[in-house]
């Protein structure tokens, strides 16, 4: 446009550009105050939906916690105090951007005791730390990130509509003449007045509430949906005492059981086996062997939509045998000196209750409920009294056997692993002395050689000894030793004289060794 000449023209066309500006400046004021206005609506939006979301993670907290409800609730309220620490991480994320871009723009001013943000319209803040310095990009990867986090926590059944229906979108801006490229921060805060980017920034936050909301409504719903929903019920009576005498009191827990019929359990068992299992019900049996208190220990597992929960079971039942008896673990014999070991059963009674009384022995308990030791003294018989507790928490006699009680038997003296027969030189001169052996004997007894008599008639020569020996071994003796050193192919060696001691502390007399070298 030409500038005129005239004064008076130029003077209209000064107050036109005026009052076109003054206008301009109005419309602005009047956006910048929408901006505020819709800023505090959505501000207040966002209180209420964290308000409603903290509602919803007490009721996953309450619930985890109620009786039985921890194994099946936790895993979902874990993932929802995951949603819970993504979001308020954001949230205090998008606040410090808001803080950064009103303090560049110029800060607050406060008129009246009311702080206000004293350059709404600046553009150049916002341009600058968002557009130029890339701080739009980082907002756009955290959202990205943050969207990506809050999708993991939901079923993978839902994740896809999660994701093309949460509010949190981070997808580039149409190409303008503006933004040639289509940038995403540019087209969100090239230009953008400091108001409309806090305001902006607020809707950020309002999508992040919204997202979270969804979220986590979503595992309260995969929480309770998981519970397997109970079509069938049957009266359960369990005794206490699987096994009673008359007179006996009689005891037992009686419950409703509810199960699914479609839903089959695992089974596992300790013994016996599991026969069958269908219309969620398993069903087991064993043919009964030992005596006395059978415990039975296993687990039953089941699907709970998704994931397994097991749970371990016990019960436990008699065996008894008619009438009282008594096993002698090792033999129809006690031996003195060593424990003999047995088991004790009486038909009606728990082992636990059986005992055993032994005039004469000493009874000390087995590593087992039934199971016995017996030491005893002195050669016979002994009457073993089977004793077991009544109901009245007395003691009787319900059984009896008389024992015969022998000494151990003697031991065999032997040098080499043998006691009369030929011996390799080199071998006899590498043995260390005379041990007591005891054959085909079932315990555990074992006898110690004192002191014999040595030997040696050489092929040639003059006999040599014979020397006593204290003690089992050669070295006792020098004279022994040096004997033993000149032996040679064809010598006798003579051990007689022998003596040992075994558990039952008395002394016997062993039988005498020959032995022909070669």
């Amino acid at each position: 446009m030409s500038i005129p000449k005239e004064p008076r023209q130029i003077m209209i066309n000064l107050m036109y550009l005026v009052l076109t500006a003054m206008l301009a400046l109005n419309v602005s004021s009047e956006i910048l105050h929408a901006f505020q206005t819709i800023n505090a609506s959505i501000s207040a939006s966002n209180s209420s939906i964290k308000e409603k979301n903290d509602k919803t993670y007490k009721a996953l907290e309450d619930q985890e916690h109620q009786t039985g409800q921890e194994a099946r609730v936790k895993p979902f309220n874990d993932k929802a105090k995951e949603a819970k620490k993504a979001a308020e991480e954001m949230i205090k994320y998008l606040d410090g951007w808001q803080e950064k871009v009103i303090e560049e723009s110029g800060g607050y001013e406060e008129e009246n005791g009311v702080k206000d943000i004293k350059r709404k319209d600046n553009i150049d803040a916002s341009t600058r730390l968002l557009v130029e310095q890339k701080g739009g990009d980082e907002i756009k990867k955290k959202l990205a990130d943050l969207k990506a986090k809050l999708l993991s926590l939901v079923s993978p059944d839902v994740r896809k509509q999660f994701e093309n229906d949460m509010p949190i979108k981070v997808a580039n801006p149409e190409k303008t003449d503006n933004n040639p490229q289509g940038d995403w921060a540019t087209g969100y805060f090239y230009n953008m007045p400091t108001m409309a980017v806090v305001t902006l920034l607020s809707k950020f936050k309002n999508d992040i509430r919204n997202s979270e909301a969804a979220v986590v409504n979503q595992l309260a719903k995969e929480a309770g949906d998981i519970q397997v929903k109970f079509d069938e019920i049957q009266a359960i009576a369990v005794p206490k005492n699987s096994y009673v005498l008359a007179g006996q009191k009689v005891e037992a827990s009686i419950m409703l059981a509810a199960y699914n019929k479609a839903v089959n359990p695992t089974v596992s068992s300790s013994s016996g086996h599991v026969t069958k299992v269908e219309n969620g019900l398993a069903s087991w049996e064993v043919n009964a062997s030992g005596v006395g208190e059978q415990k039975v220990r296993g687990t039953v597992t089941l699907d709970m939509g998704g994931r397994t929960e097991s749970r371990p079971y016990e019960f436990s039942y008699v065996v008894g045998s008619e009438g009282a008896s008594m096993q002698l673990d090792k033999m129809n014999v006690f031996y003195i000196g060593v424990p003999n070991p047995v088991t004790v059963s009486a038909a009606g009674y728990s082992l636990e209750d059986v005992s055993l009384n032994i005039p004469g022995a000493n009874v000390t308990a087995g590593d087992a409920k039934g199971k016995f030791n017996i030491m005893v003294t002195t050669p016979g018989k002994i009457m073993a009294d089977i004793m077991a507790k009544t109901a009245d928490h007395g003691v009787k006699r319900v059984g009896g056997q008389e024992i015969r009680v022998k000494r151990i038997p003697d031991p065999v003296a032997r040098v080499g692993g043998v006691s009369s027969a030929p011996i390799f030189t080199n071998v006899f001169k590498a043995q260390i002395g005379v041990l007591a052996a005891l054959d085909n004997f079932d315990f555990d007894a074992r006898f110690v050689v004192t002191a014999f008599q040595f030997s040696v008639v050489p092929k040639r020569g003059e006999a040599i000894g014979p020397y006593p020996v204290t003690g089992a071994k050669f070295e006792n003796s020098k004279q022994v030793l040096e004997a033993i050193a000149r032996c040679k192919p064809g010598d006798k060696v003579f051990i007689d004289e022998i003596k040992a001691v075994g558990p039952d502390r008395t002394t016997r007399s062993l039988n005498a060794i020959a032995l022909t070298l070669r």
